[in-house]
């Protein structure tokens, strides 16, 4: 059996692997086609021009679904792990679900809202993609804190402190030079400018916020390399739990049909996690 099919580690893989290829794709597509500056530009620019920005588009919303199932299985596990024993633990792992799917549905807005066409609202998704993403990680890795050394190891937990803080530095440095740079570029439509010229205004605050931004996306995704060797030890199962033969509200014949119900299993699906 090959690493991938081990449990459900396939869902982590999947989302790193496609989120980066969708970053990549669309970078390559922009700079081939002239829409962006090759020197690191932001990734936003890279998904705002036609045709990068439909493949783009649809590759972060495949993203974002990948990214909701992949929490949702960590809250199974985490739950199924911990019991119901902990109060504390069992609240911290809801808010960790419940960060984890807007960080997701952020990602959907920031594909479908361009920030050349309607800035604030693509700037509403990046908030809610990095900023409650960050604050996933705080939560998961608090989670990774109190769970060691019964569940796991002290050396995951430190992997994802560090991942945790490789995010932190490159929120803060993202957002000191973006300041930086919108103030010494006043009247200048900064959202549109997808050109720069080495020397210009402004010119070092952009390519420090750029290479920010893009440290920021990889530390991101990055964390969800740690779930890998976790999700194989977990599956997910769905049972069906017939509570009648047939569909309707009376039977209209005189005497039913044999009852094909089920005996036991779950009766809510996806509900019980296998660890």
């Amino acid at each position: 059996m090959w690493w991938f099919q081990q449990g459900l580690c396939f869902l982590p893989a999947a989302l790193v692997v496609w989120t980066a290829a969708s970053f990549i794709f669309a970078y390559i597509t922009a700079v081939v086609l002239r829409h962006v500056d090759p020197l690191v530009p932001y990734i936003s620019d890279t998904g705002t021009t036609a045709p990068e920005r439909c493949v783009f588009g649809i590759m972060l919303d495949v993203s974002a679904f990948l990214g909701m199932a992949t929490v949702y299985v960590r809250y199974k596990q985490v739950e199924a792990l911990t019991g119901e024993v902990d109060l504390r633990l069992n609240k911290l792992n809801r808010l960790g679900l419940l960060l984890g799917l807007v960080s997701s549905f952020g990602m959907a807005v920031v594909a479908n809202f361009q920030k050349t066409t309607l800035f604030s609202m693509h700037l509403v998704g990046a908030v809610l993609t990095f900023g409650v993403g960050a604050l996933y990680i705080l939560v998961q890795t608090l989670l990774s804190l109190r769970m060691q050394p019964h569940v796991h190891s002290r050396t995951i937990y430190l992997v994802r402190l560090g991942v945790g803080l490789w995010t932190l530095g490159s929120i803060i440095s993202m957002f000191v030079s973006s300041v930086i740079m919108y103030s010494s570029l006043t009247g200048v439509d900064v959202p549109r400018k997808l050109h720069w010229i080495p020397g210009e205004t402004g010119y070092t605050a952009h390519m420090i916020s750029t290479v920010s931004e893009w440290f920021l996306a990889f530390s991101f995704i990055s964390f969800f390399l740690t779930y890998i060797r976790d999700f194989q030890k977990i599956n997910l199962r769905a049972e069906a739990d017939l509570q009648s033969s047939h569909l309707y509200d009376s039977w209209p014949h005189a005497a039913p049909p044999p009852s094909h119900k089920s005996d036991g299993g779950e009766s809510s699906p996806l509900l019980s996690g296998e660890t």
